[in-house]
């Protein structure tokens, strides 16, 4: 089996066009043509995990977090980074990141294990993307098939179900001269794959002109975006909240928002830095809301409106290792995969 079987079965979890501008997933070192002989699954891709990957004859990290978020003008092992691609790259150890576009599925998503671990029930997406659009382009019929075919294969005519979907309507096309029958050929597709979608019809039209037009659907994605939302199957008070969540987290300690007094039922959350959902937990009515990296004035944003529980981003994301391994190992089931034994988290805490 390829580097690149592994890589191309986690994306089709979840797809690159879900990740955040500012993210840098997908395959960072690494030939994808090379057979895998194991992976190693983690955080944080660290030197400390380059030598675990090397110890248990492993070529392929898997890492939630990318190693390399910004361009490098030179290897010089001057940095963390740098050692840790340096080595990487000298032991022909490929490095592959599913980071924010794993935050951003409901199934199989980073949120979703964490929301299994609470128990919560009747889960969504706390702030779904908007992503689609649809391309209408007018065609004479004798072109229309050839089109839909090549947009299609670019990844159109897909809406939230099985692709293959399109609307075409015959119509009469006038202009100065000519009047013939056209095809208005309507199809919908993720926002990210327009530049692919736009050259997939022009080259399945060479020489043939065509009108077209792009609009963006409002229609949100529920089974994608940011953050997640449920609810407890019995309501807890705020102190038996906080105990459970710690023990279900295995947290060592949580920094919280002063009580309210008031029952805790329906719970957001956001694995890693969540502050920016905090406006949609309270628009949702969230008693309580379960992320990290909350700044001292941010906590004054609750507003006594609800709890918020800063668990630390470590912490918040660590089951993301089990969540990857689980994966991997119930479609590979022969594949040598092993959760990594180096706790990455470079926050410390004096008990």
């Amino acid at each position: 089996m390829k580097i690149k079987d592994i890589t191309t079965y986690l994306e089709s979890i979840a797809p690159p066009l879900l990740q955040e501008s500012y993210d840098n997933a997908g395959l960072i070192t690494g030939e994808p043509e090379a057979e895998a002989t194991g992976a190693l699954i983690c955080l944080d891709s660290t030197e400390a995990v380059v030598d675990e990957a090397i110890a248990r004859r492993c070529n392929l990290i898997i890492a939630h977090h990318p190693i390399l978020f910004k361009g490098l003008k030179r290897l010089t092992g001057r940095s963390y980074v740098e050692r840790v691609l340096i080595k990487a790259i000298r032991n022909g150890i490929a490095i592959y990141a599913i980071h924010t576009n794993l935050d951003n599925v409901h199934h199989q998503g980073v949120n979703g294990r964490i929301a299994e671990k609470l128990g919560l029930v009747g889960t969504r997406i706390l702030a779904p993307k908007q992503l689609l659009k649809k391309l209408s382009v007018l065609l004479p019929p004798a072109h229309s098939e050839t089109a839909r075919q090549a947009l299609f294969a670019a990844g159109a005519g897909s809406s939230g179900g099985a692709p293959g979907h399109s609307y075409a309507t015959l119509g009469v096309g006038t202009s100065p001269g000519q009047t013939g029958a056209q095809v208005k050929l309507e199809a919908c597709f993720q926002a990210p794959q327009e530049a692919a979608v736009l050259k997939s019809l022009r080259d399945s039209l060479p020489g043939q002109p065509f009108t077209y037009e792009i609009v963006s659907i409002e229609n949100p994605d529920a089974r994608a975006g940011a953050g997640m939302i449920g609810q407890l199957p019995k309501a807890m008070n705020e102190k038996a909240f906080l105990k459970h969540l710690k023990e279900s987290m295995n947290l060592s300690c949580i920094r919280h928002t002063r009580l309210r007094g008031a029952p805790v039922r329906s719970v957001a959350l956001c694995g890693g830095a969540g502050s920016f959902l905090l406006g949609q937990a309270l628009a949702q009515g969230a008693d309580a809301f379960v992320t990290a990296d909350f700044k001292y004035h941010e906590f004054f944003d609750a507003d006594n409106r609800i709890v918020i529980a800063d668990i630390g981003h470590y912490e918040s994301e660590q089951f993301t290792i089990e969540l990857l391994y689980d994966i991997i190992s119930q479609k590979f089931s022969n594949f040598a995969a092993y959760c990594t034994e180096v706790n990455t988290n470079p926050v410390q805490y004096y008990h």
